[in-house]
């Protein structure tokens, strides 16, 4: 997780991977030109994807939160998507994002969140974002990374568990608060 990634100037964030089947995958920042595939993404999620992500069930995502999907600025915001196909077969089929948040303590914190569209998951991908998303906060100087994970959602908790980073749970009801500390080896900030 130690690699540099080059968020300034105008060329957009991106890297090439590759799933556990074999599947490559194109992660890149989500672009404003994106927005009918994150759309079209939400809407072949299944109600539990949906749910264990937003927490409650809704048919669409605003325009709001389709603005702020497509608008990294790499220092409060990250989007980032998960793209099979090329030119106009792309497809979304997942995607990453943090956001930074104030913390009483005044250390830089974002929460992270993550949808893989079903067919996708257990392939690796969250944890390939995941990784992505550490190196760029990071660079930014965030400390730590937050998230609320449903109970049910194990999967989600097994990608922050075998992360590497170390992290602290707190169970509150179904919600387990998820803290994860990105600060390297020495580093207090």
């Amino acid at each position: 997780m130690g690699a540099m990634i080059d968020t300034r100037g105008t060329s957009p964030f991106s890297q090439q991977a590759v799933l556990r089947n074999g599947t490559p995958v194109l992660i890149r920042v989500a672009l404003p030109e994106d927005r009918d595939k994150f759309v079209t993404a939400f809407n072949k999620l299944e109600p539990n994807s949906i749910y264990t992500r937003f927490f409650a069930m809704r048919k669409s995502l605003s325009s709001t939160e389709l603005d702020r999907i497509t608008a990294s600025d790499f220092v409060n915001f990250v989007s980032l998507a998960a793209i099979v196909g090329s030119g106009p077969d792309e497809i979304v089929i997942g995607g990453a994002s943090y956001v930074a948040l104030p913390s009483p303590d005044g250390a830089h914190v974002a929460e992270v969140a993550f949808t893989i569209e079903e067919d996708y998951q257990g392939q690796g991908l969250a944890s390939k974002l995941l990784a992505l998303l550490v190196v760029i906060a990071r660079q930014q100087g965030m400390a730590r990374f937050e998230a609320d994970v449903l109970a049910g959602n194990a999967a989600m908790m097994s990608v922050f568990e075998r992360s590497g980073l170390p992290l602290n749970k707190a169970r509150d009801g179904s919600v387990t608060h998820v803290v994860m500390d990105l600060r390297q080896d020495g580093d207090k900030r």
